[in-house]
């Protein structure tokens, strides 16, 4: 069998082997996650594929009807964004015509690491950076394999030959889901993690101020001892405010860095989040949360969070797209909703949202994605031919419409 790249998750594991039976099943891992998310693909789904105003629909009338919407709306949101580079460079294009607003399903997580970026820089970490160099990996406020069941496996902990001499969590417990052979320790902290960051960043620093924790001391000695420390954060998984953390994580990485060797490795940027995100840079020269507007582009990382646009009723429709997960719905609104997800999504949707059945990118359609790291992007294979068009297409479909209809680009 060959190998499989998994797109369910940002490690984007890709030394495994998918049977296409009924049920698809992987060989080769027993990542929950992976499975869970091929089960939910193999969900008993209604034969429709596509549908407008509660009723059965072909692709071509679903299409006309998208278009209608979208040109009829003042200012509309494109939320989910769960797609891969192609869909994301389709939705740049389709979202400056429109003028629409752009923001992950996982946008307010997301934008913990990508304000801590442009307020203060990072320094990151390959996965094979770690796997190679790392001595000691810190997970800070996480076990990083909750949402990430394989990331140990990914850089080689426990592995012959690894240099990995100790993980440790703080803020977190140490999983189950373990190298048994590596110590692993767990630094319960004060309960608060600011805190506790703000008190590691200063005995780092030589600096001591107030009453010291002892684990958070024996911690800042053993990175100040260590030859390549790495710091993983997980953006999903830091409270409100976590830029905050974000930003104490790269004061520390900065200050080794004066002495010795580190770098952190975010965790996170699943369901086409990092894709699209970098794609949107890259074509606009600024992220995710920006309008297009007749004025030009405004990135509000605040002002433009759906959650927030949808409460304030700031936008007047939304353009969902999702096409990893069937279960990641539209969030509860009265507003009018397309949709473009997988099959088994027909059926969690309400009455009267649009909805256009896309192929998932590693399934049923090939694709690219970017890996957590940032530094790799990964190729999705298709495996099976469902007769499904994948996002890019369906987008580029719309965006002809509108553009033979006379809206602006």
């Amino acid at each position: 069998m060959p190998a499989w790249t998994c797109p369910f998750c940002s490690l984007l594991c890709d030394g495994f082997a998918l049977v296409d039976a009924a049920p698809p099943h992987l060989t080769g891992s027993d990542c929950p996650r992976a499975h869970a998310a091929l089960a939910s693909h193999a969900e008993a789904a209604p034969a429709v594929r596509a549908r407008v105003d509660g009723q059965a629909a072909t692709p071509e009338a679903a299409l006309a009807a998208a278009a209608g919407r979208l040109a009829g709306w003042r200012q509309p949101l494109f939320g989910g964004l769960g797609t891969d580079i192609a869909g994301a460079r389709a939705l740049a294009r389709l979202a400056g015509r429109v003028g629409a607003i752009c923001d992950h399903a996982d946008g307010e997580a997301q934008m913990h690491g990508l304000r801590a970026l442009q307020d203060r820089g990072q320094y990151q970490a390959t996965f094979g950076e770690v796997r190679k160099r790392a001595d000691l990996i810190v997970c800070v406020g996480t076990t990083a394999v909750e949402r990430h069941p394989e990331f140990f496996r990914r850089v080689g902990v426990g592995e012959p030959g690894s240099p990995c001499e100790g993980v440790v969590f703080l803020a977190a417990p140490v999983p189950g889901r373990f190298p048994p052979a590596v110590p692993a320790q767990s630094v319960p902290g004060t309960g608060d993690l600011f805190a506790d960051l703000q008190q590691l960043a200063a005995l780092v620093q030589g600096r001591r101020a107030g009453a010291m924790d002892p684990g958070l001391a024996a911690l800042a000695q053993r990175l100040r001892a260590s030859r390549y420390a790495v710091l993983v954060w997980e953006a999903g998984a830091l409270p409100a405010h976590g830029a905050l953390a974000v930003e104490a994580i790269a004061r520390i990485v900065g200050t080794l860095n004066l002495t010795t060797r580190a770098a952190s490795v975010p965790l996170g940027g699943g369901d086409g989040a990092a894709s699209v995100n970098l794609v949107v840079t890259w074509l606009t020269g600024l992220p995710l949360r920006t309008r297009a507007g007749e004025a030009g582009l405004d990135h509000e990382p605040l002002r433009c969070g759906a959650s927030r646009l949808l409460a304030d009723r700031a936008v007047d429709g939304v353009l969902w797209i999702a096409s990893f997960d069937p279960a990641r719905v539209p969030p509860e609104t009265d507003l009018p909703c397309i949709v473009l997800g997988p099959p088994a999504m027909a059926q969690r949707l309400k009455a009267d949202d649009l909805f256009i059945a896309v192929a998932t990118p590693g399934l049923g359609a090939g694709g690219h994605l970017v890996r957590t790291d940032g530094i790799v992007i990964v190729p999705l294979e298709r495996v099976r031919d469902d007769g499904l068009p994948g996002v890019a297409e369906v987008l580029q479909a719309l965006d002809a419409r509108l553009a033979a209809a006379g809206a602006h680009a």
